[in-house]
């Protein structure tokens, strides 16, 4: 089953993607009155959970530095609802999709039963300790079938970011060194040119780094260490593993059927880069 969400999660990130890299979930973010893709971004995502404060949704997120969540909540609702956001959240990704795929694949049999599939999966799991996963299992699962593909794949992505960040927590992996292990796995260097950290303090990044090194998992130029490198491992083989139990509700044959379907959905957006 390990292989089996590693396989899953490949197939399902691009459909989710679409949210984050095509222009009709933030176009409808900011029809709605959000200033900036980030105030969206936050209001969005974090709308499942409920109004908490930026406490919650900084540890909720886990990756973001210290204060980026606050910057956003719970500004970012104090004059847009949170179910505004998440329903534009899910007309502009429904959007992007029906666009991306055009009308043949998007209103095809094998897209429905993908949907179908995805959702028997997505709304199967327990919810303990899976606090995001759990704020999406709150809302209403659409009808549509490719808003329904959206919703569920989206469900999965955070059932298994909840189990990443748990992986990330068990092995002292904080947010921003997350980023550098990312970065170096992807052949960046130097990792802090990474776009999701280079922005921060130039102290916070050198502390960061000199942290990692100081515990074996960088060396002095800034390139993995073999434990590092073991350490990466580790938190994916457990990510992995952690993904697994939503699919335990799909026999062989359905897995198979399901990963047949997909697999043309998502060559279709990996062509387009999900936007």
């Amino acid at each position: 089953m390990t292989h089996i969400a590693r396989r899953m999660f490949e197939l399902l990130e691009p459909i989710c993607l679409v949210t984050y890299f095509a222009d009709e979930c933030n176009q409808e973010l900011t029809a709605l009155g959000h200033r900036t893709y980030w105030d969206g971004y936050f209001a969005s995502r974090a709308a499942p959970l409920g109004r908490v404060p930026a406490q919650v949704v900084h540890a909720a997120f886990y990756n973001f530095a210290d204060g980026e969540a606050a910057r956003h909540i719970p500004s970012a609702w104090a004059t847009i609802p949170p179910e505004a956001s998440v329903a534009a959240r899910e007309r502009g990704s429904t959007a992007s999709l029906r666009r991306i795929l055009g009308d043949e694949l998007a209103d095809s049999p094998g897209l429905v039963r993908a949907a179908d599939l995805t959702t028997k999966a997505a709304t199967s799991a327990p919810t303990e300790g899976r606090v995001m996963y759990a704020g999406m299992r709150t809302l209403e699962v659409p009808s549509e079938p490719v808003a329904r593909l959206w919703h569920s794949a989206t469900m999965l992505r955070e059932h298994r970011g909840d189990g990443h960040i748990a992986a990330l927590v068990g092995a002292r992996i904080g947010g921003t060194e997350a980023h550098v292990l990312s970065a170096l796995e992807q052949g960046i260097h130097p990792p802090e040119s990474f776009g999701r950290i280079h922005h921060l303090p130039k102290e916070r990044l050198a502390a960061v780094m000199d942290g990692m090194r100081e515990r074996g998992l960088i060396d002095t130029d800034g390139h993995f260490t073999d434990a590092g490198r073991a350490a990466k491992q580790r938190i994916e083989t457990s990510t992995d593993e952690l993904a697994a139990p939503p699919y335990d509700a799909l026999s062989p044959a359905e897995l198979d059927e399901l990963i047949t379907e997909l697999e043309p959905i998502t060559a279709t957006l990996v062509a387009t880069g999900s936007q």
